[in-house]
């Protein structure tokens, strides 16, 4: 039942679901128990024709360039090296999760992520080694396209954003405050933010290459379906619903088993 169902989110997971890239389709997998490709037109999707091109285009630059790239760095790069890399740059996602917590009114969440920052910044070398997950303090992202759906704008056209790759309207609208509370966006020497920034996409990319044999039939439109089902799994928290079959109030009585009803 979906009610029931629970996914071990990797560390490769974990760092590919903080790259926007066209293919990062992983961050669904970890928030829907299943995801259905249609073939039929999506009313949140009304500039389908545009965003196939914008995705065509982010797509050829993921296969010529940025995977091969990521194929490299998973060769030659240790799991635990990976790991840690991918640690790092969520570790500095806390921040991000704070503000918004707190923006909607979401108090517990932001006091697991300021522990979270403070736990991993200092037990855990500056984020390399994820010791608050260890501690069983769980992470629960939240950005500003959720803040912004917190507050209202819930429903939002789907968009294909170049380089960046899936997002709507409302989390699009949200992208300039969530750069502007990431704090490597403040790193004045170029020398050192560039360098980290190119690792960062990279890494994420590299977090995963082994889910791309999960995508079937059209792939904008799995991508799509995966994307906006993941959106609405965190906005809501994880609630998926409830699940009629997961409930233990059923009340018969000896009718329901009669010989009239089996036959009907």
């Amino acid at each position: 039942m979906l009610n029931d169902f629970r996914l071990r989110v990797t560390p490769s997971l974990k760092r590919a679901t903080s790259l926007p890239l066209a293919l990062t389709f992983a961050a669904a997998l970890g928030g829907c128990a299943s995801t259905a490709v249609t073939t039929e037109p999506q009313p949140e999707d009304p500039w389908e024709g545009f965003n196939r091109k914008v995705f065509a285009f982010n797509d050829v630059l993921d296969r010529y360039a940025l995977r091969p790239v990521a194929q490299g760095y998973h060769t030659i790069t240790p799991d635990p090296v990976e790991d840690s890399v991918g640690n790092f740059f969520s570790n500095l996602g806390e921040v991000r999760t704070v503000l918004n917590s707190l923006l909607q009114g979401k108090g517990e969440n932001a006091s697991r992520a300021t522990s979270r920052l403070l736990i991993n910044t200092t037990a855990g070398v500056g984020g390399l080694f994820d010791v608050a997950t260890r501690m069983d303090i769980q992470q629960q992202e939240e950005d500003f396209g959720q803040t912004l759906a917190a507050w209202g704008w819930t429903d939002s056209r789907y968009l294909v954003l170049p380089l960046l790759g899936p997002s709507t309207l409302r989390d699009t609208t949200g992208l300039p405050a969530n750069m502007a509370a990431y704090p490597l966006t403040y790193v004045d020497d170029d020398a050192t933010r560039i360098p980290l920034r190119v690792l960062q996409l990279i890494d994420g990319r590299a977090g995963f290459l082994d889910q791309e044999d999960l995508i079937q039939g059209d792939r904008y439109r799995f991508l799509r379906d995966a994307y906006l089902q993941s959106r609405a799994f965190k906005i809501n928290d994880g609630e998926l619903g409830d699940d009629p079959f997961a409930s233990d109030n059923f009340e018969f009585d000896d009718a329901d088993f009669s010989d009239e009803n089996a036959a009907d």
